[in-house]
């Protein structure tokens, strides 16, 4: 049969409108037209171009022929852009008819799930599946994992391959699994040379290794086996998300809105950097941060601001399908009140941009606000920040971390949580400790010198010229201006030494990196278990020590607020309350929706999308579902909304 359709995994009986309470069609914005706006010109959306949403009854998974063999090439849609490809509807029919599936998996891991699940039946021996190379991903990967778990194991696996389609142009990076209800090694190919002909096709080198092939689509140390550590939590976190360009100002525009003349403006309009700011040019813009401040507060104390903000970031929210950004405009969707508090009181903290060729980790001014691909780590110590700077950790990140098309992806809960840093267990000693530090801060330092000197050096630029350094490849003309302009020869001799440092640090002096990647890997897993099991009987080697075991802790499990508004607390914000034990993420829809309901009323006060979260153990993105859920217990009138983008029981 052909399972590559999209109903192959999704069975319903018809397909009809959806309908409020009154019986009128729901209609939204159709996400494509626009207008101009009358006050500034800006082309915003078309409030009149309405499309119909569509409800599918009876939703349910879709049955499958009597097969020996399963093989397909099903539909690549990542999970953020399902809605947009197959609608609301769709994809709301979907996930509830798929619970096991994680909301945040792609479109093709409905496919990989139900393959696994008929093999592991005994219904068919072995399916083999072209999808894309995320499927190595962190929130794809726990579908893999979750299949070799219940006793499939990769029998052949090619992660990561060039796929050319010569009618329509298209060229995107695939994996092929195959898998089967046996216990045994599998054959894994890696690409290691690609070259286009002249017909378009890409010639590929492969080479080839026989082991027990692991989830994340590699084989030696399982290091997708590694578990999150104590010692390392609550100290991550992506950056703000915005949901509105017009939050973004120029210099020259701030202080048009007041900057410098309008009391308390200052607090409110900050220093603003994305991922290319930090790899390239930093463009030099503030953003309008209005968080903590209701709307009307907004408007009586920065009106110049407030229209800025009323003219180009309301009429976009307007037309959002979630509730808590249509009714909370002024401020960002994703304000992070988690790390904000994470944050508070320190000078500076490490950033890193969340999807570079690059993985370089810099300090960056407390005052900086970090945008949503920028992941902040709320550590300022220079002992830290050199140790992630190190070759050791950058090895770790790239095996456990993800990929998008060629370039990796640091994934906070893998590359971060889970990574051992060295202790006096290892052999890091004091003298050691000051030895890393100072090579850090000379590191850190270095680079923002050279970038300040010459508006042309650019961190991407520096390290293409130190990777060309450390294979002995010639440099261009160019690279060689640039190599004069960054000093980047300094900046090779500090990463050796660091990277040396750190060995050390380890005890591990042994190994030569990147010659001996694997057997640090290997050694990286044993440390993160023998780290899990210290911890599981209460030694815990905090990073932050003050931070995580005290306010820390409170933040992890049920941080409510304390918003910071000018000249104070915000006193409509509750204060943080005590610990209170997390509950697992239920796995259907109906009991999210009464699991959330039930942390309502039990909270005692109101809580924001943060809030809530900490009151579950699951990780990944599920949390996306949390303003869904929200909107259908107001229209349930089971809850309500407050200023500030939060929610409290009807009975508060």
């Amino acid at each position: 049969g052909n399972i590559e359709h999209r109903d192959a995994v999704l069975d319903y009986d018809s397909v009809e409108p959806m309908t409020d309470e009154a019986g009128s069609p729901v209609m939204r914005w159709d996400g494509v037209t626009t207008k101009a706006h009358p006050a500034t010109g800006q082309q915003v959306p078309d409030d009149t171009a309405q499309v119909v949403q569509w409800r599918y009854v009876n939703p349910r998974q879709a049955q499958w022929p009597a097969v020996d063999f399963i093989v397909g090439n099903p539909p690549f849609i990542g999970a953020g852009a399902m809605r947009g490809a197959l609608g609301e509807g769709y994809v709301d029919a979907l996930r509830g008819a798929w619970p096991k599936v994680p909301e945040s998996a792609d479109f093709v891991m409905y496919w990989w799930h139900r393959s696994a699940e008929l093999v592991s039946a005994g219904q068919a021996e072995r399916f083999g599946l072209i999808t894309t190379n995320s499927l190595r991903q962190t929130f794809n990967r726990r579908v893999v994992q979750s299949a070799l778990a219940n006793g499939l194991s990769l029998l052949f696996a090619v992660p990561d391959h060039p796929w050319v389609d010569s009618a329509n142009g298209a060229a995107v990076r695939i994996a092929m699994t195959v898998a089967g209800a046996v216990q045994g090694d599998g054959k894994l190919l890696t690409v290691t040379s690609e070259r286009s002909s002249e017909y378009g096709e890409v010639k590929v080198e492969l080479a080839q290794r026989q082991g027990l092939i692991h989830a994340d689509l590699r084989i030696g140390a399982n290091v997708a086996a590694a578990r999150a550590m104590q010692a390392n939590m609550g100290l991550s976190n992506r950056g703000v998300q915005l949901f509105g360009a017009g939050f973004i100002v120029t210099p020259v525009e701030a202080a048009g809105l007041g900057l410098g003349t309008v009391t308390g403006l200052e607090k409110h309009v900050r220093q603003y950097r994305n991922g290319r700011d930090l790899t390239s040019t930093p463009r030099g813009v503030l953003v309008i941060d209005m968080f903590g401040l209701g709307v009307d507060d907004v408007r009586a104390r920065f009106p110049a601001a407030y229209q800025w903000l009323l003219e180009r970031v309301k009429p976009e929210r307007d037309q959002n399908n979630r509730a808590t950004y249509r009714n909370n405009w002024w401020f960002f969707g994703e304000p992070r009140r988690v790390l904000r508090h994470q944050l508070n009181g320190l000078p500076r903290y490490i950033a890193t941009v969340e999807t570079a060729k690059h993985r370089v980790f810099q300090f960056l001014d407390i005052n900086v606000m970090p945008d949503n691909k920028l992941v902040a780590i709320a550590l300022s110590d220079a002992l830290q920040l050199g140790v992630l700077s190190s070759a050791a950790h950058l090895a770790w990140a790239t095996a456990v971390g993800s990929t998008l098309e060629d370039r990796p992806v640091y994934v906070k809960t893998t590359c971060f949580e889970k990574f051992p840093f060295p202790g006096d267990e290892t052999g890091l000693t004091s003298q050691l400790a000051e030895r890393i530090r100072s090579l850090a801060e000379q590191l850190d330092a270095h680079r923002k010198a050279r970038q300040a000197a010459h508006s042309t050096v650019t961190i991407t630029g520096m390290y293409n010229v130190l990777e060309k350094l450390r294979n002995g490849e010639v440099l261009t003309t160019a690279e060689r201006t640039l190599n004069d302009n960054g000093l980047v020869s300094v900046l090779h001799s500090l990463h050796d030494e660091l990277d040396a440092a750190v060995l050390a640090a380890y005890g591990w002096t042994d190994l030569s990196l990147p010659a001996d990647t694997d057997a640090l890997l290997l050694r990286l897993v044993e440390l993160n278990a023998k780290r899990a099991t210290e911890e599981a009987a209460g030694t815990v080697r905090w990073l932050r020590h003050e931070f995580q075991r005290g306010n820390g802790q409170v933040e992890q499990s049920a941080i409510e607020g304390n918003a910071e508004v000018d000249g104070g607390t915000d006193e409509s914000a509750p204060a943080a309350v005590a610990t209170i034990a997390p509950k697992p993420w239920p796995t259907g829809l109906a009991d999210q929706i009464k699991a959330v309901a039930d942390v309502l009323a039990d909270a005692g006060t109101s809580l924001d999308l943060d809030g809530l979260a900490a009151r579950f153990t699951s990780r990944g993105r599920w949390r996306e579902r949390l303003p869904t859920i929200l909107d259908a217990l107001v229209a349930l009138g089971r809850a309500r909304t407050q200023d500030g983008g939060r929610w409290v029981d009807v009975g508060r």
